[in-house]
């Protein structure tokens, strides 16, 4: 018997959508990274990308435990000197809440060529409406 090795031609891709109301940022992140990547899947092949489209919506009532609003920082940089910029996780949220979640995701996957493929099947939207109806998505619902 010899080893199946997937082609382009047998992903088979699906769209979900996901409630993000009430949900613990870092386990979404998990769960969606896991989703996004297709190790779901029996097909799984660590390097193709067979992963499934999600839609995330309601991004801005996301929760977060501890005292993690106030102590974690998002750090960027100009390229100048001193231009290192500091952003708590608080204001961050307030401001773009999407990009609270895209970051978490970003940083479970891998860093190359693929993870950045993958990585463009997340859709994030704050409220409840999305563009996405015409691809029928299902309701995702995930574990914890």
């Amino acid at each position: 018997m010899k080893t199946f090795s997937p082609t382009p031609k047998d992903i088979n891709r699906q769209w979900y959508v996901v409630d993000a109301q009430d949900k613990i940022l870092g386990r979404l992140a998990s769960q969606l990274a896991h989703r996004l990547r297709g190790k779901h899947k029996p097909e799984f092949a660590p390097h193709m990308d067979n992963g499934d489209f999600i839609v995330i919506i309601n991004c801005e009532k996301i929760k977060v435990t501890g005292t993690k609003p106030a102590d974690k920082k998002y750090y960027r940089h100009s390229g100048w000197v001193g231009g290192l910029k500091e952003t708590s996780l608080s204001d961050l949220l307030a401001d773009k809440p999407a990009r609270v979640l895209m970051t978490a995701v970003r940083g479970m996957l891998p860093k190359n060529r693929l993870g950045r493929a993958v990585l463009k099947k997340l859709k994030i939207y704050t409220g409840p409406v999305h563009p996405h109806t015409a691809q029928n998505p299902q309701v995702l619902q995930l574990p914890y």
